[in-house]
């Protein structure tokens, strides 16, 4: 008798789905042999992986199939397991990548103990365990999965994004990670920045062709996002300001937090635009001089906070 296992959602989710072709194939080789070959992988008796082999094999009474016991610290340990464990696959797409691994260093900031936004305990200082591992983190990942320290940030941000838009409209998460539909990166992130009666039509507009897109709203959509990039970053200081005094440093860092997020998008939002800037040396070394402003006034902060 097969051994009944749980199906965790969340687990199943990092899990990128197989094609109609992959997973008939699949079923006729299991059916061929009569078991399943490989075991299915589990935690507390939950899968972290082979769903598919086991919906398989619940679904064809006879066929057996093994398991293997994993044990994890936690939950945030399976889940950077699984994610690891995806991005062994020789056949994922760029966005599957992405979305593995800015899951994969959510989860293991969390096994460090998050990023404490409920905390009065955050701050600036370099010397900040938490920041400091934090980095440590970004940094390893980066080089195991042979990125970028920002690449690791950015698939974070993607990673929200990603899972935003699916609580919004279920069933758009597949369709992004295999690429049916192409948006821009920053597109995506935006869901998860974005207030919540506005993210579902935001995630629809990710299903939008770049000539649906010219034909709609070349004018006017592109020019308003473009003008609310530039207002967030005003606004975020003005809403502070409006606040009453009982609005402390923690509150200060969070929206100087999402100041500089926007800032970022809006500096992507200008290299997809006008990619000479990055590809004509030219203009990338203005790029670069002009973003020396903000590594100078980094450098300004670290002396003082010595």
């Amino acid at each position: 008798m097969s051994q009944l296992l749980a199906i965790d959602p969340e687990f199943e989710a990092r899990c990128p789905p197989l094609t109609d072709e992959e997973y008939q194939q699949l079923e006729e080789n299991i059916l061929e042999e009569g078991l399943v070959l490989m075991p299915i992988i589990i935690w507390n008796n939950t899968i972290v992986d082979g769903h598919n082999r086991y919906k398989i094999a619940m679904g064809n009474p006879g066929v057996e199939f093994r398991t293997h016991e994993k044990f994890f610290d936690s939950r945030y340990q399976a889940l950077s397991w699984i994610c690891k464990n995806q991005l062994g696959r020789r056949n994922l797409t760029p966005q599957q990548k992405k979305y593995l691994i800015g899951q994969r260093y959510k989860a293991e900031k969390e096994m460090h103990g998050g990023d404490r936004k409920s905390e009065n305990v955050k701050s600036t200082d370099q010397n900040d365990p938490l920041i400091s591992t934090s980095h440590a983190t970004r940094a390893r990942i980066a080089e195991e999965t042979h990125t970028s320290e920002g690449y690791v940030q950015r698939a974070e941000y993607y990673a929200d994004g990603v899972d935003a838009a699916e609580e919004v409209l279920p069933g758009i998460r597949d369709d992004l990670l295999v690429g049916k539909y192409k948006p821009k990166e920053t597109e995506v992130a935006a869901i998860a920045r974005a207030s919540p009666i506005d993210r579902k039509e935001l995630a629809e507009q990710l299903r939008l062709t770049k000539d649906d897109k010219d034909k709609a709203s070349a004018t006017q959509s592109s020019g308003k996002h473009r003008r609310q990039d530039y207002q967030e970053i005003e606004t975020a200081y003005e809403e502070l300001k409006k606040q009453d005094k009982k609005v402390s440093e923690d509150d200060a860092l969070d929206s100087l937090r999402a100041a500089v997020r926007t800032m970022i998008r809006v500096c992507n939002n200008f290299i997809e635009n006008f990619p000479r800037l990055v590809t004509e040396q030219a203009y990338k070394h203005k790029l670069v001089e002009i973003m020396q402003e903000a590594k100078s006034y980094i450098k300004e902060l670290e002396g003082d906070a010595k």
